[in-house]
């Protein structure tokens, strides 16, 4: 093995069991939460990734998801693009841990023969061309890597990425010292609160609020007296609803002045960019509740054949 800085405490055959890889992720912080420690991740939020680690909540199950199903069919062929566009070599390794840091792991796509270095593999919509122009990485993706040069000592890392199917790119990421630093610190910061059970801050993202609903199912009829503090947060939350308000009314006026614009037209363009008011096709919805009070026999047959399900309990927020 080429680095030095870590051990390999899985192997590929062992990291290709998804229970035996998912019990070591969980024992660290691996390179796909280094973006969710350092507030850069769209779709988790520190809360719920505390919560994950801590054993309190399960990692979202993505079975099934497509664009992961894909992702993963695909790495191997980016994997041969990349050497035949670069003439690398590259193998994979397994799980590795850092020395001097042991909750710091990862599970690094390819390791490249002869080079202090690595490759990271992703596949990404067409959308997400705008993301990886020119130099441009993802900021997720750049901490993803720096998270794996972290672990490894790698000197720098390569991440090759499909874009909608048929357009692929490399680019060679360079190892910081100084982002590297404030990584660790900022992970080191994060296990603790791992390591002590103390709940990271809340931030304003539904991630957090989705986990907050999770870890609190409330107690029906109980009341509390909270600190001053909430004062503050509640009058703070009643300016930001009119701002809110008046942001919303703005938008919709822009919106409207360019539906009238558009008349009839389902496409309008002004230079490179491009509206649309397209006709959609009618929704069918069926009344539960009225199928429930006029026909409960059809309703339960309806349920008992799975076609009607219902949720578990939720907690509604209000402020008065």
């Amino acid at each position: 093995m080429a680095y030095t800085n870590c051990d390999l405490i899985l192997s590929v055959k062992d990291a290709d069991d998804h229970e035996k890889w998912l019990a070591v992720r969980n024992m660290g912080i691996g390179g796909s939460d280094a973006s969710v420690i350092m507030g850069l991740n769209s779709y988790k939020s520190p809360y719920q990734l505390w919560l994950e680690k801590i054993g309190e909540a399960a990692p979202e199950d993505l079975t099934g998801n497509p664009f992961v199903y894909w992702g993963q069919k695909n790495e191997p062929n980016i994997a041969d693009w990349f050497n035949e566009e670069t003439g690398k070599k590259v193998q994979r390794l397994g799980t590795l841990r850092n020395k001097e840091y042991p909750f710091m792991i990862a599970n690094v796509d390819r390791t490249v023969i002869g080079e202090n270095a690595g490759l990271e593999i992703k596949t990404a919509g067409a959308p997400q061309y705008k993301k990886w122009k020119g130099d441009e990485i993802p900021d997720a993706y750049y901490c993803q890597c720096l998270h794996y040069m972290a672990v490894t000592g790698a000197d720098y890392w390569y991440i090759a990425v499909l874009l909608g199917g048929n357009d692929a790119k490399w680019k060679r990421i360079e190892r910081n010292e100084e982002d590297i630093k404030a990584l660790i610190e900022k992970e080191k910061e994060f296990w603790n609160l791992v390591e002590t059970k103390t709940p990271p801050p809340v931030d304003g993202s539904m991630s957090c609020g989705n986990a907050l609903k999770w870890k609190y199912k409330g107690d029906p009829g109980s009341e509390t007296m909270l600190p001053e503090e909430a004062g503050d947060i509640i009058n703070e939350l009643d300016k930001d609803a009119e701002v809110e308000k008046a942001l919303k009314e703005s938008i919709q006026l822009k919106r409207n002045r360019l539906m009238e614009m558009m008349g009839d037209f389902e496409v309008g363009r002004i230079g490179d960019r491009k509206v649309t008011w397209k006709v959609t096709k009618g929704r069918e919805s069926i009344s539960l509740s009225r199928i429930k009070k006029e026909d409960k026999g059809s309703y339960e047959a309806l349920k008992a054949a799975g076609l009607i399900t219902v949720s578990e309990p939720s907690r509604t927020f209000r402020v008065w």
